[in-house]
């Protein structure tokens, strides 16, 4: 079945030779993107849909979720709002109520916070293990994250469990932890910071995985300057994910490497957090992407259009730069290549605004501005 999508007021293609299109249409054959031009010109298809003139561009790229949790951090938030501060171990709230959920119960909070996200515009997703921290859970956790995201990432390193002890727990997670859960995952993720990892333990998780192949990511310099941005790039790592405190170092050594820079603005709101230098690793050249941060404790939301409308306002982003950052960069951060971007061969992932143009994601902020979804080229909205 193929559809045309004709009336398009603006779209946003995220590819270099056909750029940002006016008056445009697009045809969708199964799961692939098979057309992209002017409407003037487009081909007939089994079926036709005009959005009126309204801006179309490629589904967001979510690429950091934590979305196999149970349980609720509502206390938590009230009192960071209230002056205390953040801190890694609240994390340990979340592990035992995880740990004492039922699979239905985890798949139901999953399934309802990728429904969630899609109704927005989100159409890729990556989400992580990490709130298990046993090896049956952590197992668990991926087993069923990969039910329902496109890319799942092993997170055992998240933090050491009340009561273990470090030395062992970092063996289980570098040993039989990794090697239960790498079948069943693409990546391998450390929480590289005080209160978590340090450098020789994240060094030692981040190696072993990629000895059993997987592909790496890093939390790193999220609550203050740290190795976590030097031990990412050193590594290869796709993507150093939070880098709220960067040194002029940090930065020269992101745009000189591949590794992405993915911030996450919303959970620097709500840790109260200064929000991440995206303008300095822009102008410098490296590349960057935007990300929910989906999680129970410090970042609830699966808006990524928040994360747009806040890398505009307050990070000094244009809207061109961090729609981009929010599609082709999330891509990006997942090495992938078949989403991002709406050129020929893509995969159908296509997110049309109730808006004549982009620009209204950060002019109307807080206004929910989706108006059709279509995922792997199913209409989801």
């Amino acid at each position: 079945m193929s559809t045309l999508v004709t009336g398009i007021g603006e779209l946003t293609t995220n590819d270099p030779e056909l750029g940002r299109m006016r008056d445009a249409a697009l045809v969708l054959d199964g799961d692939r993107v098979a057309w992209v031009g002017p409407a003037a010109g487009a081909p007939s298809a089994d079926e036709r849909v005009d959005v009126g003139g309204r801006a179309v561009l490629p589904g967001w790229v979510d690429s950091h979720t934590h979305l196999v949790f149970a349980g609720d951090r509502t206390e938590e938030f009230e009192s960071r709002m209230a002056g205390r501060p953040y801190a890694a171990g609240g994390i340990a709230t979340t592990v035992a109520a995880t740990r004492a959920a039922s699979d239905a119960e985890l798949e139901e909070g999953l399934r309802r916070h990728v429904a969630e996200a899609v109704a927005q515009g989100t159409t890729c997703l990556e989400t992580k293990t990490g709130y298990g921290l046993t090896v049956e859970e952590e197992l668990r956790a991926a087993r069923l994250a990969a039910r329902w995201v496109d890319e799942v990432t092993f997170l055992g390193a998240h933090l050491v469990p009340p009561g273990a002890d470090a030395d062992g727990y970092l063996a289980l997670v570098s040993g039989e932890m990794l090697d239960a859960v790498a079948p069943h995952v693409r990546w391998a993720d450390v929480f590289c910071e005080e209160g978590a990892f340090d450098e020789a333990g994240s060094r030692r998780v981040l190696e072993a995985a990629r000895s059993r192949g997987l592909g790496l990511r890093v939390h790193g310099n999220q609550l203050g300057r740290g190795p976590g941005v030097r031990l990412a790039v050193e590594l290869g790592a796709a993507s150093v994910d939070h880098c709220t405190h960067l040194s002029d170092a940090d930065v020269a050594a992101l745009a000189g490497s591949g590794t992405v820079a993915t911030l996450l603005p919303a959970c620097d709101l709500s840790t109260r957090q200064p929000l991440p230098p995206a303008r300095a690793l822009l102008d410098a050249g490296a590349e960057v992407a935007l990300a929910s941060n989906c999680n129970p404790g410090s970042s609830y939301t699966t808006s990524m259009a928040f994360a747009v409308t806040t890398a505009v306002l307050q990070m000094r982003l244009t809207v061109e730069e961090a729609v981009r950052a929010a599609t082709a960069g999330g891509a990006r951060a997942l090495r992938r290549t078949d989403v991002g971007h709406l050129g020929v061969g893509a995969r159908a992932d296509v997110h049309v605004l109730n808006a004549p143009s982009t620009t209204h994601l950060a002019y109307r902020p807080g206004v929910p501005l989706t108006w059709a979804v279509w995922r792997r080229g199913v209409r989801e909205r």
